[in-house]
């Protein structure tokens, strides 16, 4: 990703920060302008992201559902975090079409450090516009085995030629 500008805002022309491989005035600036909504929970992600790297943060406001809708009042100070990149992991139905969920990592620097943030969050269409409202998980997620379970009955596979239930399962 090019060099941001000392002013953090995003140029025409430029790539858009949220990595969607498409210019800045086609991606993130209709939606950051109100020109339009985000169409998906996804693309209201990617928003989100080129909004807390062009530190637009009256758009953060306005798009997390605890605070949407309420009189915006400037924080004073600028963040340590500088976010870089953003890679989606995917994006998944809720149990309604109007929740959605989001896997990323927002990759940043903060001191010299690079950082990354891996969360599951949870989006909900309010009105017809998409809302950040939670993180569902934080970091990736669990690991699970694509190996098939040994019965009880079954051959231990320790090799010993017991059942499972005889051998490895009683160390267990």
């Amino acid at each position: 990703m090019p060099d941001l500008p000392t002013d953090h805002q995003p140029k025409p022309g430029q790539p858009c920060p949220c990595g969607s491989g498409r210019l800045f005035e086609q991606c993130c600036e209709p939606i950051h302008a109100g020109k339009r909504l985000a169409a998906t929970a996804e693309e209201l992600m990617r928003a989100r992201f080129t909004a807390h790297v062009a530190h637009n943060f009256k758009f953060l406001h306005d798009t997390y559902g605890a605070t949407a809708g309420k009189p915006y009042v400037a924080e004073e100070g600028e963040p340590t975090m500088q976010w870089t990149k953003l890679v989606v992991h995917g994006h998944e139905p809720g149990s309604s079409p109007d929740k959605a969920f989001v896997d990323f990592s927002a990759y940043g620097t903060e001191d010299g450090t690079e950082k990354v943030l891996h969360e599951k969050a949870e989006f909900l269409r309010v009105n017809g516009a998409w809302l950040y409202t939670r993180e569902a998980r934080l970091g990736p997620a669990p690991y699970k085995s694509n190996a098939p379970k040994v019965g009880r009955n079954d051959p231990c596979p320790c090799g010993s030629g017991k059942k499972y239930k005889q051998c490895c399962l009683l160390k267990a």
